[in-house]
């Protein structure tokens, strides 16, 4: 399933939200592509629940909030906030290719980031960081309701919601030339759903051109390698490991570089 929101080589890197649900054109499309994958035939594994999804753009500023379902108490309430820190969390620790000469330049997805963050990890303590603006997160709307929640007019839209989330479903979005855009979130399921998802999500709006990532694949593919030790500690050789969550989820996801590979689409 392909349906490219915008021709990725008409982008170029700034604060914009141009061609990331901006516009009321954009918005749709964006929500249609979210709907068609949730329901798609052929499962993403998890709950099969709605989902809520939010772009940002390079500077974390919310583009667009969408929902899956027919109004928005028809999937978690608590994913709205939850897909915004995700997209906030994918576009503040991803960087364009070529950010640094010789640097690695990789985008890092939410899922890559679990291991990191427990103790004696490299990033321990990272999700207390970039803590979630409250008053714009949970703000309702100028008639001081929550109607327009997931709408158009979502009350996110403009705002930085910040949080750090350190499970599946928040990716980096990039041109055909690898140049970062934003990012998505995504949330409403398991967070290997989420991530998976998100995946399609990003491949089907050919943004998904990742410079490079800490996957075996070289992406940023949540990355399922946590193992028990004799004393019953999960340790993931990566250090990047993503708990699994469903056999489905676990096989849908191991293969989307190659069900829905990186890179611009033809």
């Amino acid at each position: 399933m392909t349906l490219t929101l915008i021709p990725s080589s008409a982008f170029a890197q700034g604060e914009s939200c141009q061609f990331l649900g901006n516009d009321l054109a954009e918005w749709i499309i964006l929500k249609n592509v979210l709907e068609g994958i949730v329901n798609d035939p052929l499962g993403n594994g998890g709950l099969k629940n709605n989902m809520w999804l939010t772009t940002v753009n390079t500077a974390g500023e919310v583009c667009a909030v969408v929902f899956s379902g027919s109004g928005r108490f028809d999937q978690w309430l608590a994913s709205r906030v939850i897909s915004a820190q995700k997209a906030y969390t994918a576009n503040s620790l991803s960087l364009s290719a070529g950010a640094r000469p010789g640097g690695t330049n990789i985008a890092l997805s939410t899922a890559n980031l679990y291991s990191a963050v427990q103790p004696g990890g490299t990033l321990f303590g990272l999700q207390l960081s970039n803590p979630v603006n409250a008053a714009d997160a949970y703000a309702r709307d100028q008639q001081g309701t929550t109607e327009s929640f997931g709408t158009f007019g979502d009350p996110l839209k403009g705002k930085i919601i910040g949080g750090i989330n350190v499970f599946g479903g928040g990716l980096a979005l990039y041109t055909s030339a690898g140049q970062r855009l934003g990012a998505l979130g995504v949330s409403g399921d398991t967070s290997c759903t989420d991530h998976i998802v998100a995946w399609k999500v990003r491949h089907a709006l050919n943004l998904d051109n990742v410079p490079g990532g800490v996957s075996p694949t070289n992406d940023d593919n949540i990355v399922h390698d946590i193992t028990l030790t004799a004393q019953g500690h999960p340790v993931s050789p990566s250090g990047f490991g993503h708990p699994t969550c469903d056999p489905t989820a676990t096989s849908i996801a191991n293969n989307l570089p190659t069900t829905h590979p990186i890179g611009p689409n033809p």
